[in-house]
């Protein structure tokens, strides 16, 4: 079984479910007493959210990398970075370490292309909503039409993710406002919609919605467990 190495805390509620969901899918692939084999470095989302609301990009991808570096010092057999905004930083982070990166774009596509799924619906952050290196990966390397909500669902959502969900707030945020959303994908032709924030799966779920919902955490966590034992 390789180590799995974690760079988490953005934000600890999600990686989280990581440590469960990675934990729970190697005790059913092997039975018995069995877990995984993880490291994991957690970072300081104040301190990250700060660099990403001023785009100070190149300080976030030194951050992803030495933690990367760390990990891969330390004995990981490969990273796992858990959270959908900071793939932003994955190509520096896979350039400057010498193990693999276990992208969570490619984990998600994985399953898209398994159901068939042609149009997607993508929901997260502003900078995974707008930003190229989420959708164009999407669209260049598996041939997916990606869709995202209207420019003032995307703000509104972006700031429910920053202001609640990511402070651990999934009691009082509006629900109603991101079933909507998600709703208007399904209704624009999305066959499933991506929650492409972590946080997002701790307030949502399938039985909210008719369309079908793609959690980028259990599928990157389920991912790396079954990365781990090849």
């Amino acid at each position: 079984m390789k180590t799995i190495g974690l760079i988490g805390g953005m934000t600890w509620q999600s990686t989280l479910e990581y440590y469960r969901i990675i934990n729970e899918t190697i005790g059913r692939k092997l039975g018995g007493s069995h877990s995984a084999k993880i490291l994991m470095i957690s970072v300081d989302f104040g301190e990250i959210e700060k660099l990403q609301e001023e785009g100070n990009w190149d300080k976030l991808s030194m951050a992803m990398t030495e933690a990367a570096r760390n990990l891969e010092k330390a004995g990981a057999g490969f990273i796992v970075i858990c959270t959908n905004t900071m793939h932003k930083t994955a190509d520096d982070v896979q350039e400057n370490t010498h193990i693999p990166l276990l992208h969570i774009t490619d984990a998600t596509a994985a399953v898209i292309q398994s159901k068939g799924f042609k149009k997607i619906g993508l929901l997260g952050t502003i900078f995974t909503m707008e930003q190229d290196f989420y959708k164009e990966r999407l669209v260049n390397k598996y041939g997916l039409d990606v869709i995202v909500p209207g420019r003032e669902d995307r703000q509104t959502i972006h700031r429910l993710i920053q202001e609640e969900l990511c402070c651990g707030d999934f009691r009082n945020a509006p629900k109603e406002h991101f079933i909507r959303v998600i709703n208007k994908l399904a209704h624009d032709g999305a066959e499933a919609v991506i929650l492409g924030c972590t946080e997002i799966p701790l307030l949502i779920k399938q039985e909210d919605v008719k369309v079908p919902l793609l959690d980028t955490t259990r599928i990157h966590a389920e991912a790396a467990a079954e990365f781990s034992l090849k």
